[in-house]
């Protein structure tokens, strides 16, 4: 069965915007105008939407999957879900990472936001080709002007309008088209479905006139012949323009500006048509590389169907119908349901059993998937965020998603015996959907300890348990994932004799323990004399330091940054087994990390400061006041972005600081980078409260 659409004719993009700006009722207008939802009139009162915003809360479009499929104009539009906040790091990640394009949504009376701003850079970070819909143009106090200088001058981009409203506020009728030199006036009877072009109204015909020169003007740079018919006055067709201004967003350098009013059913069609337009295909795209997993080489994939089958999963969603559905990209080739696929990063076979293509909240099955596709797959088993879907004769890892260690635990406790069962299932879909959230157990105190990336990821997270799962738990404050190490080169050994009525334990170790500063977090080796210990014993003695190193000589924290030498011992041989060697190694290391003057080690977390030149003294003065150290400061747009390195037990409460000390314009970003030496005063006081004394 041939490809539905030609990959010429795909579009895969995102929707960002900051809360509030309009992403769900824009992206509902959006499925009800390619004739994917049909209940138009609920909507328009805003039922549907208020009512999903209120219970869910959840960072997605309306229909809670992480992609749906729409078609307009003979093109096949998928839109994936982007996450609203930047401390989800390996969320934003993932779909910057699978969309070729993205719609950027600004309110018309609040205009260029802080977490619009955050979004933004991040998608600057990946270069990303974006086209910009200010919405909301209805609202009192709209002001499509104020809001293109502001993307200007805060996000420092080439914003160019390629439209103009007529009125603003509840004066707002229609759009005009600066490309087409037409005005759009949309029927209220049909919700907007319905739309007649009219030649622009007298009283505006300057102002379009005017805009119309700054497009061409922007545009110039990018095609000589342009420039040429526009310095010689000469008439510029539509096409001429198009033409330009997708080279220009293409490349990232030119963000095309719409406006409308979502709710009000004006404007939607518009934003349909420039995606299609000047938003990237499959095929704009370069080929995308990867590593061979049995080579080790570097390989690259076309974007094409006569490629070998390659897929990225990028996210996994637990549904409570059809249980894991597994959402991915595929970058090349084709492949079909029943076909047997390789995971590149974890060697496991996967049979696709069934593969769904989702209209908004409906699921179609569908035989076969081509290069560009993005669906869900159902019933995966060893897949997480991130994998590679390959053929079995041509295995590659696209790209192995580097997520950080957690920084971060809570402990948490069920209330009930039917919520540890509960809090059980929850944490395993909650861990498989995110490869940043990890779940242990203290036997000690047995407690549940879950761990995250900071304080608003374990929030969400929990409130998610609390509510999607029905899990009724206590939970803790926050702690900082302390790790321990040992500053100078020691030798230490240990013996493990037992003798009872018949044959006994013997083990016998001699470890010499060296502090690692290459970033590895351990390393074992192996310089003994031929015989001084069977070789068979070696991978006992190894479990036994590694067990030891789960728990430190300080307070219990896990150990790190620690080279193991075995470089003597003895053996018995009746007496000597696995698990005498495997003790006796655990002895060794104590001993030894008790003597190698033992340090506390703190996450450190890499923060980005985005702020308004009038607050700079007060949040570096802040920083400061946080044992931070400033890496740099540089100047972006109208605000100064300050790069600082800060302990990550001195940003709790953080984000609260920061809005009291700016007023709200300030946005950070955090992100772990390194475990470095805690100062020895504070040192004492953390092992003080630790160990209860």
């Amino acid at each position: 069965m041939p490809r539905e659409y030609p990959l010429q004719k795909i579009r895969n993009i995102g929707i960002m915007a900051h809360i509030d700006a309009g992403k769900t009722t824009t992206t509902e207008r959006i499925l009800y105008y390619t004739g994917k939802t049909y209940r138009m009139g609920e909507v328009d009162e805003g039922a549907a939407v208020m009512d999903w915003m209120e219970q869910e809360k959840e960072r997605g479009i309306t229909i809670t999957s992480a992609a749906t499929t729409c078609y307009w104009r003979e093109h096949q539009i998928n839109i994936i879900d982007t996450p609203g906040h930047v401390d989800f790091t390996a969320e934003v990640e993932r779909s910057l990472r699978v969309l070729d394009g993205a719609i950027a949504i600004f309110c018309g009376v609040g205009g260029v936001e802080p977490q619009s701003e955050t979004v933004w850079r991040q998608a600057d970070k990946y270069n990303v080709p974006r086209i910009a819909y200010v919405n909301k143009m209805d609202r009192v106090g709209a002001d499509f002007e104020n809001t293109l200088r502001m993307m200007r001058e805060r996000l420092g981009t080439k914003a160019v309008a390629i439209q103009i409203p007529v009125g603003q506020g509840e004066m707002f009728a229609g759009i005009i088209d600066l490309i087409e030199m037409n005005y759009r006036i949309y029927h209220e009877e049909t919700f907007g479905a319905t739309f007649e072009d009219q030649p622009i109204p007298k009283s505006f015909m300057e102002t379009a006139r005017k805009k119309r020169e700054e497009l061409l003007e922007a545009l110039s740079d990018y095609d000589d012949r342009l420039m040429e018919k526009f310095l010689s006055e000469k008439p510029i067709e539509p096409e001429e323009i198009k033409k330009a201004l997708r080279k220009g967003s293409l490349d990232a350098k030119v963000v095309p500006v719409l406006c409308g009013a979502s709710f009000k059913n004006k404007g939607v069609q518009k934003l349909l048509d420039v995606v299609v337009d000047y938003l990237p295909s499959p095929v704009d795209l370069p080929a995308v590389k990867g590593v061979n997993p049995e080579s080790g080489e570097t390989e690259e994939r076309k974007v094409s169907d006569d490629e070998p089958f390659s897929a990225l999963a990028f996210k996994i969603v637990s549904d409570p119908f059809i249980g894991k559905l597994t959402y991915f990209r595929v970058y090349s080739g084709f492949t079909k349901v029943g076909t047997v696929v390789l995971n590149g990063n974890n060697g496991e076979k996967e049979r696709l059993s069934r593969i769904l293509r989702m209209h908004a909240n409906q699921r179609k099955e569908i035989e076969e998937v081509y290069a560009g596709d993005i669906v869900a797959v159902v019933g995966l088993k060893s897949v997480s965020t991130g994998n590679t879907f390959c053929d079995r004769d041509h295995p590659i890892v696209l790209e192995k998603m580097v997520f950080p260690e957690p920084v971060i635990a809570v402990a948490i406790e069920p209330k009930t015996k039917t919520d540890q069962d509960k809090l059980t299932g929850s944490l395993s879909k909650l861990s498989d959907e995110d490869p940043t959230f990890k779940v242990s157990f203290n036997e000690e105190t047995g407690q549940t300890i879950i761990s995250g990336m900071g304080e608003l990821h374990l929030e969400i997270l929990v409130e998610r348990m609390l509510r999607e799962f029905g899990v009724k738990a206590n939970v803790g404050k926050p702690q900082v994932a302390y790790r321990e190490t040992i500053s100078i080169p020691v030798e230490a050994e240990g013996k493990f004799i037992r003798q009872t009525g018949g044959r006994g334990q013997y083990g016998h170790v001699k470890l010499r323990l060296e502090p690692l500063t290459s970033g590895e977090k351990y390393v074992f080796e192996k310089k003994i004399s031929s015989g001084v210990i069977p070789r068979e014993y070696f991978s006992a003695i190894e479990k036994g330091i590694k067990e030891a190193m789960s728990n430190g000589v300080l307070a219990g924290y896990p150990m790190v940054n620690i080279k193991a030498i075995l470089y003597d011992g003895s053996y018995h041989e009746v007496d000597s087994s696995e698990i005498a060697f495997k003790i006796a190694a655990s002895m060794a290391f104590q001993a030894g990390a008790k003597k190698a003057l033992p340090k506390l080690l703190e996450p450190v977390m890499d923060v980005e400061v985005v702020v308004p030149e009038e607050y700079m003294g007060d949040v570096i003065g802040d920083l400061n006041a946080r044992r931070g150290s400033i890496l740099g400061i540089h100047p972006r747009a109208d605000a100064q972005v300050i790069s600082v390195l800060v302990p990550l037990s001195e940003m709790f409460g953080y984000a609260t600081r920061l809005r009291s000390l700016t007023q709200g314009r300030a946005v950070f970003s955090m992100e772990f980078t390194r475990y470095q030496e805690v100062p020895e005063n504070l040192s004492e006081k953390i092992l003080t409260k630790v160990r209860g004394y």
